[in-house]
């Protein structure tokens, strides 16, 4: 009976292993939405305070769309996030109610084999039934394992009161983390909806817009050509720069102009080894931030149909901000676009880093700056409000996708 008994529980013992660790695998995934929720609550609130303020809806029909677009974005985001949340919290629940249900069974089980137990421990409770119990053995050998077994029937009495003790107190926390998750999931059903609440308002406002627009769309259409101009200044004039720099120093070192490669010296070569060494893990340019517009080739907020192209990524931040460098290096050229704003370019090694749309700069050109050194203070657009810093980077003419070297960009 005892080997049958060792057994079960060692059965027992191994199904709450696995449970346990199902749960706390459970546990884990959610941390990790909470984690993400929080960042997307968080974009959201830098997007109203950096891109959305009442000021700021003075700026172009296309600021607006593409603001609104990007909310919109992140608002789905969160939604499914939350729903993802909710959706695990259900099965959590569902796994506690059949844990607490089998719990029970078991409980029930060892009570009732407990008092099983205690009736015929009460019906051979005198010392002198135990004693007589003892020499009614046909031997000495039969009247030791009889010994031993009446230690081990108390003792095995001893861990099936524990063992209700200890279920008992489980159950109670069960019943305890069951509540908590329903109430959870009861704020996380009540924030989901408050967000679709607000998501569907955002869509109304995208499609009013999107409505003024259509009835107007030469203004939409000069925004566009506009902006792409602008662009178009700035990227040409930072890789002219580069080109530039890249000659100059090859020049210097007695080595062929025409290369579109920095031929580097040792010192140069360790800079940018400990550049790409970081690559995933570089600081962002600004302190306090979030990504407007990433890397790449992007679908036209109002028009799919339409593409566009950037070459680098926009951050858009607090007013009075400072653009800070990614890494220690040396300043190579300052950018001033005719009818634009102020840039800064700092070589490390082989690669290069632009920081443009500046309005006062704090450095020069051969300056050496180091880690977080503050390059210049961003311009603030008094149209539109908007404080935005245009960062781009590139491996000697190569241009890169900054996403892939910020951290979590």
């Amino acid at each position: 009976m005892r080997i049958a008994k060792q057994y079960s529980a060692y059965i027992l013992f191994i199904i709450f292993v696995l449970l346990g660790s199902n749960v706390h695998g459970q546990t884990n995934e959610q941390k990790a939405l909470e984690t993400r929720r929080e960042q997307l609550q968080k974009e959201i609130e830098d997007i109203n305070r950096l891109l959305f303020a009442e000021k700021k809806q003075k700026g172009t029909v296309l600021d607006q769309m593409e603001v609104l677009d990007q909310k919109i974005n992140v608002r789905q985001q969160l939604i499914r996030v939350t729903n993802q949340q909710a959706n695990l919290l259900n099965r959590q629940i569902n796994a506690n109610i059949r844990n607490i249900s089998k719990l029970r069974e078991d409980l029930d089980a060892l009570k009732e084999e407990y008092a099983t137990m205690i009736q015929k421990s009460y019906q051979n409770r005198s010392q002198q039934s135990r004693l007589m119990f003892l020499l009614s053995s046909e031997n000495f050998f039969q009247a030791f394992k009889r010994l031993q077994y009446m230690k081990q029937y108390t003792q095995f009495r001893k861990e099936q009161g524990e063992d209700i003790v200890k279920k008992t107190e489980e159950l109670i926390q069960l019943n305890n983390d069951l509540t908590n998750q329903r109430k959870e999931k009861e704020v996380l059903l009540a924030q989901n909806l408050k967000a679709k609440g607000l998501l569907l308002n955002e869509i109304k406002a995208q499609k009013d817009l999107l409505k003024s627009i259509r009835q107007n769309e030469s203004n939409y259409a000069s925004a566009i050509k506009k902006k792409k101009q602008e662009a178009r200044k700035i990227d040409q004039q930072i890789e002219r720069l580069i080109r530039s720099a890249i000659a100059a120093s090859n020049k210097k070192a007695g080595k062929s102009v025409t290369s579109n490669k920095f031929v580097l010296t040792p010192e140069a070569t360790l800079v940018a080894n400990n550049f790409s060494a970081n690559k995933g893990k570089l600081i962002w340019p600004v302190e306090k931030g979030i990504k407007q517009q990433g890397f790449g080739i992007y679908k036209d907020a109002v028009y799919p149909g339409i593409k566009h192209q950037s070459n680098g990524v926009i951050i858009a931040t607090d007013e009075g901000a400072t653009a800070r460098a990614v890494f220690e290096g040396e300043v190579i050229a300052i950018l001033a676009v005719p009818g634009g704003n102020k840039g800064v370019q700092i070589k490390h090694g082989n690669f290069i880093s632009t920081y443009y749309n500046l309005s006062n700069l704090y450095v020069k050109k051969g300056d050496k700056v180091s880690l977080k050194e503050e390059l210049g203070e961003i311009y603030t657009n008094r149209y539109n409000g908007l404080t935005q810093l245009k960062f781009y980077l590139y491996e000697d003419a190569t241009r890169l996708n900054p996403e892939e070297w910020i951290y979590r960009l």
